[in-house]
This record gives C-alpha cells, structure tokens and sequence, in this order.
C-alpha cells in the first residue's frame, strides 16, 4: 500500500500574487521538517528525505476550485530516469523519466508527454523551486521560475496532491499547498477483509502492451468450448482504432493481432462483445461500438469472421452496450442500457446547464440484429447515474444493474426489474464495498457472486484502494439486502489516477476465473491489457 502523509496542518494566511487575495495554506514540509512522521521519510539537517517506490509525501488536504499555488525546493538524488514526479489526483509532472526528459502525464495532458531533456533545464542533483499555479483555471507548471508547460483543468477539485520518489531520493526542504483548501476525503476501512493480489505475478497474464501507445478499455467473450477466449480494446482512451486478439487456451496465451474489417479503425468508443442466440438457435457475437451514432458489427462464425461496423440506428450513447441480458420474454430477446449526458444521443447533442444523465434501455426481439429506440429508464441533474452492469438473480427472477454516480456525490447505485427490464425500482445507494466504476460479473461455481469494478468513490469518503483494479465476492442477496459481501480484493495497483478497469469476465468450466483489464500497471508507462485468473476456493484461504 502506498505510505501517505496523514495530516490535515494548521491553517496559515498568505497573500497571493492576484488581487492580495489571502489562499489557506497549509506546510507539509516547513524549514526541512515533516509536519508528521510518514512512512519512508525522516527529518536531516536542514531538509525531509524520502526514497522508494511506495512512500509518496501526500498533503491529506483537498483543494477545491479557484486560485492556488503549490511550492516545493527540493533537490533530487539518484535522479537519472527516476520517474520522480508531483502529482494532483492522476495527473503527474515528472522531474526526469525513462527518456531522461521531463515529462506529464494524465488526461488533462491527453496521456504521457515526453518535453525536454531535464539537464537543459536544472542541473541534476541541484536544489530547485517548484511551483504549480492555477489561475483562471489553467495550471502553470514551474521550475526556477521558468514556465515548462501549463494546462487547462476547468478548475476542478483535486483530492490527492504530493511527491512521488519512486527511484530516486527526494530532499525537500520546503513544501506547501495554498487555495481552496478543504478536509480530506475521510479514510474508510472496510467492514470485509481486503485480499491483495497486487504483487501475485502468477496470476497475472499480459494480453498486449504496445510502447508508447495507450492500450485500454478491453472486453472478452468466452465461446462454448471454455476455453476460446475473444478480447478486442481500442488504441487509445476509450476510441481509436480497435484491437482484436483471441485465446485458445483459456487466456494462458494470446494471438498476435488479428486481422479486422476497415471500419473498426474508426472506433469513436469503447467496443463490448456480446454472445447472442436467435430463435432459430443461430449464434452470432456482436460487438457494440458507441458514441453517435452507435455501431454494431456482427459474427456467426465464432470471430472467425466480422462484419463492418454498420449503424443500429438514428441514437448513440455513451459506453454502447454497458451491458446486455437474455429476456425471458422469448427466444432471441435481450435488453441492453447505457447512458449518455446529452452529446451522443442525437447527431447534434449537447450537454445541459445543469448537466443531466440519461439511463437508456433498448430491446431486440431477433437475437441482436436489431434493436428498439431507446427509452429512459432514469434521468437526474443531481446524481449522475452510468455505464450500467447486470446481474440476474440465482432463482432467475429478478435482473439487477450495478450504476457508477459520476459526480461523485453518492456511492454506486442498484436498480431491480421484476418483469424483464420493462419497469425498474428507483435506484439506491449501494455499501462502499461495492462502490466504484464499471461493474462487471459472473456467479462462481459455488453460486456466489464475483464482481469487478474500477476503484473509485464519493468525494466525502477515500477507499484503501482508490484507483486500482478492485474486486468484490458475496451473494446477490447482498445486493438486494445492501450487505457489505464475503470480501474486497485488489488485483492491480495502478499508478495514474483512477484510469483504469472496463474489465471483462469469464469463468473457465474448472472455475478458473479470467478477469481481464488495462491499467497503468507500471509507473511513468502507458496503459496495457493484463489478466489475473484465481479461484473462490484460492482467495478465501487467503481471506482466513
């Protein structure tokens, strides 16, 4: 776990340069002293030194919107392609990289950016002044006063501001944060054991990882035989060029790259596969390729061959098809939801003023060549409600669908349909051991239920695992009666933010499961497709 400085320092005036505005400030470093005693770090004479991969120096405050200046003289040793770097949640100015430049990293950036060499700029192992300013909601990025590169941030909230060593040793001798500042996010510790897999290398299978280029946002489909898988993601966040690659031994082992029909280069989303069945008992595997207007291509040959992207219709969406499920309703019907926030659904969209979420529903009647306009199944400005996950009831009953909160108001919701998507239950929060992004699961061979989700949470409370790849087991009468589950697990520490985990899941007929993902599994890289298999029975001798 990374190691952070948990401490909410009095608050100090200064004045800001603008208007003599007075920003609260709150020292992490003062006059070469810790403000606490943190983990990797200590006291010198004159300076706080800390080195390691996990001991980041965190200021435990919040900034909020508005004008603030961050300054730290610090001095780097070990410095050569250290990847030691200040980082505000997931965006990241490195000091020296890999490349030996200085380098950003995050989505305000748009990914890693390599900006010159770190010696034309600072002196390695020198004492420097470095400054983070933001006003009129664009961030300066200083070092000796010299502008290196500045970006807009549309003056959002930040949670997480502080140093990172990683490689080298960092020397500070002063370090402060001055704006908007607010109490941290309070720390939770759940009420179920938390299983790390981080650093269990057996598990992990790397599916693709291409230098310099972002590999992201994967989704699978396991074929009948139980052990072909198919996974296919895009080059780039969440659009661009989708990539397709098969197992054939349960996700021991990937294909190079297969070849894919010319319109899949024009992926404007994220693409989702779906096993499909008709009334005739032909099956086909769709993939979903969204934004406006949403695309499906089709096979009826297992992948061996695919159609072009053709248009489903005068509508699009955002994270087209979060998920789909086989009605009852008759053979070959489904019912599909995902969401849009007013860009996508129309050819002309556009967001409102306050910005309102859309839960959409849509139905196929002939195993998933066409599919109904959609109808809204929720809408709010209040609660962002998205990128739905579906799980039918063991007694197959009751479907039930896992919701994202966008704004980051209230934890993950839950939604029941008693009658086969037709009506749905008004949604309700879910515990924050379920809390996070794009849920997606698979009951286990002893009838529990196992889901996975990226990490991430309401701004009034910080998971222990906040950013990574997380996992959840229990039953689904945890999700009707709101129990917290057996317990959590982390697969996968990811080192940019929260930019991670659209994952896929299988379960192979030994009840192996395959959960496959992208990640910034290592620090300063981009993003890659990795999978981690386990069993039930594994994790919970590991839970005891």
């Amino acid at each position: 776990m990374k190691a952070h400085l948990l401490i909410f320092f009095g608050l100090l005036m200064f004045s800001a340069t603008r208007g003599g505005a007075e920003l609260a400030k709150v020292s992490v470093v003062k006059k070469g002293e810790l403000a606490a005693t943190v983990a990797g770090w200590d006291n010198r004479d004159g300076f706080a030194s800390g080195a390691g991969k996990t001991h980041d120096l965190t200021a435990n405050c919040a900034l909020g919107g508005g004008e603030f200046h961050i300054f730290a003289r610090l001095r780097i040793l070990k410095q050569e392609k250290s990847a030691a770097s200040f980082f505000l949640d997931g965006m990241h100015f490195g000091f020296e990289g890999a490349a030996e430049t200085i380098f950003v990293n995050g989505g305000a950036f748009g990914g890693l950016k390599l900006l010159k060499r770190s010696t034309e700029v600072f002196e390695r192992e020198s004492w420097i002044d470095f400054e983070a300013i933001r006003r009129a909601g664009e961030i300066m990025f200083l070092i000796n006063g010299r502008k290196i590169i500045s970006v807009d941030d549309g003056d959002r909230e930040y949670t997480k501001i502080g140093l990172r060593p990683w490689r080298a040793t960092l020397q500070v001798e002063r370090f402060s944060v001055a704006g908007n500042v607010k109490e941290p996010p309070t720390p939770f510790k759940f009420a179920v054991p938390l299983i790390d897999l981080d650093q269990d290398k057996r598990r992990q299978v790397v599916v693709d990882r291409e230098k310099g280029q972002y590999l992201g946002h994967p989704t699978t489909c396991l074929l009948e035989d139980g052990k072909t898988i198919l996974c296919v993601y895009p080059k780039g966040h969440g659009r661009g060029p989708i990539v397709y690659k098969r197992s054939g031994d349960g996700g021991l082992t990937w294909s190079e790259r297969l070849p894919t029909p010319e319109s899949w280069a024009t992926s404007k989303e994220v693409p989702t596969l779906h096993r499909v069945i008709d009334a005739g008992g032909r099956k086909r595997i769709i993939m979903w390729s969204g934004l406006y207007p949403a695309r499906l291509a089709v096979t009826e040959d297992d992948g061996q061959t695919w159609s072009e992207l053709e248009k489903a219709g005068d509508w699009g969406g955002i994270v087209v098809m979060g998920c789909l499920e086989e009605l009852k309703t008759g053979s070959g019907h489904y019912v599909a939801l995902f969401h849009d926030d007013g860009r996508f659904f129309t050819e002309k969209g556009s967001r409102e003023n306050p910005v309102r979420f859309k839960l959409f529903k849509t139905f196929s009647t002939d195993g998933g060549l066409s599919w109904s306009f959609p109808e809204v199944v929720y809408e709010s400005t209040e609660v962002h409600l998205c990128e739905p996950g579906i799980v039918r009831s063991p007694d197959g009953q009751q479907l039930a669908v896992l919701l994202r909160e966008n704004r980051r108001v209230k934890n993950s919701h839950i939604i029941f349909s008693n009658d086969e998507g037709e009506s749905w239950t008004a949604p309700r929060e879910l515990p924050n051991e379920l809390t996070g992004d794009r849920h997606t699961g698979k009951y286990l061979p002893d009838g529990r239920l196992f889901l996975t989700f990226r990490d991430n949470t309401p701004k009034s409370w910080k998971s222990p695992t906040a950013g990574d790849w997380a996992g959840w087991i229990g039953t689904y009468d945890d999700l009707v009666r709101g129990t917290p589950g057996q317990y959590r697990i982390r697969f996968k520490e990811n080192h940019k933010g929260a930019d991670c985990t659209y994952p896929g899941v299988e379960v192979l007929p030994d009840g192996t499961v395959v959960t496959t993902t992208y990640g910034h599994w290592d620090v300063g890289e981009q993003p890659f497709i990795l999978s981690v298999r386990f069993k039930g029975e594994e994790l919970d001798a590991k839970a005891k």
